[in-house]
């Protein structure tokens, strides 16, 4: 469940607010007493399942393996190396 939050209690405990939506909390703002909008934490490592990914990707297009792998062989001139070695 979202706690709601006043427009006015936001604008005076900001800082302590953004704490509790960087931990996971959700609020509902109100001004007057009417929703106006809500405070979510960003979702940035979100886990895919299988099925999700299986979904997803009915519309993606035939892959040719054996061209993709020609492809990459030819980007990578035949060998690995370290970017950063000397």
């Amino acid at each position: 469940m979202t706690a709601e939050l006043t427009q006015r209690d936001l604008r005076a405990r900001s800082g302590q607010i953004m704490d509790a939506v960087e931990h996971g909390e959700s609020f509902a703002v109100t001004r007057d007493g009417t929703p106006i909008g809500e405070l979510i934490p960003l979702r940035r490592h979100r886990v895919v399942t299988h099925e999700q990914f299986a979904g997803g990707s009915t519309n993606a297009p035939v892959m040719d393996t054996a061209r993709f792998r020609a492809d990459a062989d030819s980007a990578m001139d035949g060998g690995l190396r370290d970017p950063y070695g000397a």
